[in-house]
């Protein structure tokens, strides 16, 4: 019997928006470094635009994926595209580590071969760069506090914002100080912290679409939570995972010791509800109930 409790809070905060102006502003500043890295000679600007083109990117991905999230479910989606915004923070991680290796791999050829560099057009469009990102940084960050997407869209924006901060500093040495190996030492630091902050994410994005039990729940503790219910004689084949950031899902065979009827069913099963939503945070239960029927007692069975 399934049924779903629907007392947790969804966010809804508007998300469109502010993520079409960022797609504009970067796209702009996009192609003025791509212009002025060349012109400069700068690969640490060429590096950012990189970055920034990377952005661009993962904020279109962003967009479409919370606008397919809002599509209801259907016949043929009976979840609806609730994924989409994990598979869109799955893929734009992933782009930041990619994104960082090439990085690292150009740096190394521009330390073999310096490269004088013209440091007036580096300074005003790393700090060009630095206004809009930051405008864009601002724009998204609370929908970045609860949506994964979101979030991956935000590390894009403030990893590029700091990364135009490296290479504003970058452009003063050079200008004053004449320290051209500095250009490729801060596309290399850039791109170590890019794998820093998108490894994280990764890691995440997967386990939830790899149906990984989530980290703050322990399947023991609930297995020992519902048991303690009188009722209950055994808890086993149990699969918790989550269908996106606000749905946690629960499923489970549950023995009585006694054959019970429906409605005394439908009154544990709304205990037990209220239990693992309040002690777990999990929103959507489905329990098979039994009563004397021969299957694993197994917590956890391999399907």
């Amino acid at each position: 019997m399934h049924k779903h409790d629907h007392s947790h809070s969804h966010h809804h905060a508007e998300t469109g928006k502010p993520l079409l102006w960022s797609i504009v502003l970067n796209s702009i500043i996009t192609i003025a470094q791509v212009i002025g890295g060349f012109i400069s000679g700068s690969l640490a600007l060429l590096s950012d635009a990189l970055h920034n083109f990377s952005d661009v990117l993962s904020l279109v991905i962003s967009y479409v994926a919370s606008r397919l999230s809002k599509k209801q479910a259907s016949k043929s989606r009976t979840f609806g595209y609730k994924r989409a915004e994990i598979i869109a923070a799955f893929v734009n991680s992933s782009t930041l580590l990619v994104v960082a290796v090439l990085l690292i791999i150009e740096a190394i050829e521009r330390f073999e071969n310096p490269q004088v560099i013209s440091t007036g057009i580096v300074i005003w469009l790393s700090f060009l760069a630095i206004l809009v990102n930051g405008f864009s940084v601002l724009l998204i960050r609370s929908s970045a506090n609860y949506n994964m997407n979101m979030k991956s869209a935000y590390l894009h924006l403030l990893t590029d914002m700091m990364a135009s901060v490296a290479v504003l500093i970058g452009g003063i040495l050079m200008k004053f100080y004449e320290i051209y190996w500095i250009d490729p030492l801060l596309t290399i630091i850039i791109a170590l912290y890019l794998i820093y902050m998108g490894f994280d994410l990764l890691k995440a994005s997967t386990k939830v679409l790899m149906l990984f039990t989530p980290e703050t729940i322990e399947v023991n503790d609930i297995v020992h939570s519902i048991s303690s219910l009188e009722e209950v004689k055994n808890v086993h084949h149990v699969h918790i995972w989550q269908l996106n950031e606000q749905e946690v899902h629960l499923e489970a065979h549950i023995d009585f010791y006694k054959d019970i009827n429906l409605s005394t069913f439908d009154t544990i099963l709304q205990e037990i509800e209220e239990k693992v939503f309040h002690e777990f945070g999990i929103n959507h239960v489905n329990i098979q109930p039994e009563f004397g029927k021969c299957d694993s007692k197994k917590v956890i069975v391999q399907d």
